[in-house]
């Protein structure tokens, strides 16, 4: 929702429109209702998680949702579930535009421009048919592993998602970076994008569902090709922007941790209370944040979505 927000803020300010107009104006510009239906999708094995998103994109978007109910893993059974007649009610509108992303006949590689992903930690994957067709599910002299970790999976699928110069961002356990057994896993995404950022997310991000360390990591495929997508280079050796939040923004319970002055909370502009974090500056109240110097980092290094 906030990708749409985003673009739609541009959209507003192109065709000359007040960006704060963007919650109350009933009928958004033509722009704006085409990016939701052309460009934006989503995809979880969790059925009440697609149910609530495609409300929400329901809501705010353009009366349609391209949210779908599959198994991201999954891909080489796709087919076989999107034929199915309860399926087909409720997802096949979004599933064909999806269907356009393809490049080639099935659904291995896709060509999106951003991705975000927030994938499961818990449960190894020991299915060889689901193994058998990812790089990272075999041995490094070929043979199949007996068990993945189900986010090490989910880091090549996602790759596989993305058009040559194309964008990702995906929350990984902190050990991923750097536990000595995971090397193979590093190397494997150093070979295939430009790693752009690392950031450590606080350990009561997630509460009161997990605890886990996590850290986010920004990557950007290789493309040498103009004509193939947005420009990143080759290049040996490069320069990579670390940062760590240092405020929690939630308790250990989990409850979030809002600015307050003077006994009354601060608001953005929505009249939405904000909340105590340095990982953006929301509205200016609560000052820059990594964002701001991550957009610092990617301008001085000249970075072809800067």
């Amino acid at each position: 929702m906030h990708s749409i927000f985003h673009v739609w803020k541009e959209i507003f300010e192109d065709d000359g429109l007040e960006p704060s107009h963007l919650f109350t104006l009933e009928e958004k510009p033509t722009r704006c209702i085409k990016y939701v239906r052309d460009s934006v999708f989503g995809i979880d094995f969790d059925e009440k998680s697609v149910r609530v998103a495609r409300t929400l994109n329901l809501i705010a978007g353009d009366g349609q949702t391209n949210i779908l109910h599959l198994n991201t893993l999954d891909y080489d059974r796709w087919d076989e579930v999107t034929s199915q007649e309860e399926w087909i009610d409720t997802y096949s509108v979004g599933f064909k535009r999806f269907k356009r992303r393809r490049v080639g006949k099935d659904f291995k590689n896709l060509s999106f421009d951003v991705l975000m992903a927030n994938p499961p930690f818990a449960g190894p994957i020991k299915e060889s048919r689901t193994l058998s067709r990812y790089e990272l599910g075999h041995k490094p002299n070929g043979r199949l592993e007996t068990a993945v970790g189900r986010d090490v999976l989910f880091i090549e699928r996602n790759l596989d998602f993305l058009r040559p110069g194309g964008r990702m961002a995906i929350v990984l356990p902190q050990g991923r970076f750097n536990n000595s057994s995971d090397k193979r896993i590093r190397d494997f995404i150093a070979e295939r994008c430009r790693i752009l950022a690392v950031v450590g997310l606080h350990p009561n991000t997630f509460k009161p569902h997990t605890g886990t360390k996590t850290s986010v990591l920004f990557a950007q495929k290789w493309n040498d090709d103009p004509a193939a997508g947005p420009l990143c280079p080759h290049k040996d050796d490069y320069n990579i922007f670390f940062a760590t939040q240092t405020k929690p923004a939630k308790d250990t319970s989990g409850d979030k941790i809002y600015l307050v002055k003077d006994a009354e909370y601060l608001r953005d502009q929505f009249s939405h209370p904000v909340i105590d974090q340095d990982l953006y500056n929301h509205d200016g109240v609560n000052g820059d944040g990594i964002a701001e110097a991550f957009i610092e980092f990617a301008t001085k290094e000249k970075l072809s979505f800067f």
